[in-house]
């Protein structure tokens, strides 16, 4: 009996180590695992000001582990400066509710050819590091009879950004949340970005940068996503 439990002991141990080696390989590699971000249930049960209080809590003991002096006047206020920059700002895109409002118009003046807004600056969060991922958004569509307001691109890509991320599922719910709002399959995404998850730490490479992209629709005919390709590298220093 003792045999068989010191047994099933060991083969469980293996299979958690197993495991743990495997999650922190998909983190390192950053892979994604969902298209959609993974929430659980009871994610908007708390109120902000409740879940910066528990965070705020979460972040105090994380310092005082590392051994700092949380009476320093640098640093007494930082659990709570922590708490409020997650819920309010750069995880604030978790929240259904800070979603923009994406009016549509008709597209009276016919329209007929790609329109891009490119260079959208881009600022987000590994979710395997919890580390800035920083770069910029390139979008595209082709009217199907609506169009949406210029800035309400970059508001749609600055509200998935604010969410911990892999790169490729920010691209997805871009296009996927644009062609829900236009009615249309014919949308493109590409994003340039450094993950400092990568840059810093890990294989610590200061100048390689991460390259996405998502194509519905037109854009997945290779002449068309060369046009929405090329309209990119013009040059637009003004």
């Amino acid at each position: 009996m003792y045999i068989f439990a010191a047994l099933k002991s060991h083969i469980l141990m293996k299979i958690d180590n197993a495991l743990e080696k495997q999650f922190e390989e998909l983190g390192d590699d950053h892979v994604s695992a969902a298209e959609d971000t993974p929430l659980r249930k009871d994610a908007f049960v708390l109120s902000d000001e409740e879940k910066i209080a528990k965070i705020q809590g979460n972040v105090n003991e994380i310092m005082l582990t590392l051994g700092l002096d949380l009476e320093d006047d640098s640093l007494k206020g930082t659990p709570n400066r922590v708490a409020k920059m997650f819920v309010s700002e750069i995880f604030g895109g978790l929240n259904p509710r800070r979603k923009p409002k994406s009016s549509t118009f008709s597209n009276k003046y016919k329209y007929g050819e790609m329109l891009v807004e490119k260079n959208i600056t881009l600022y987000s969060t590994c979710e395997h590091h919890l580390l800035p991922i920083v770069g910029k958004a390139h979008v595209a569509y082709i009217s199907k009879g609506t169009v949406v307001g210029l800035s309400k691109m970059n508001r749609i890509v600055d509200y998935f950004a604010k969410r911990p991320q892999v790169q490729e599922r920010l691209n997805i719910q871009i296009v996927r949340e644009l062609q829900k709002v236009l009615g249309t399959e014919d949308v493109a995404c590409v994003i340039d970005a450094k993950h400092l998850c990568v840059n810093s730490r890990g294989i610590r490479d200061i100048e390689s940068s991460t390259v996405t992209a998502e194509y519905g629709g037109k854009f997945k005919d290779e002449a068309v996503r060369r046009e929405f390709l090329d309209y990119i590298n013009i040059d637009t220093k003004f």
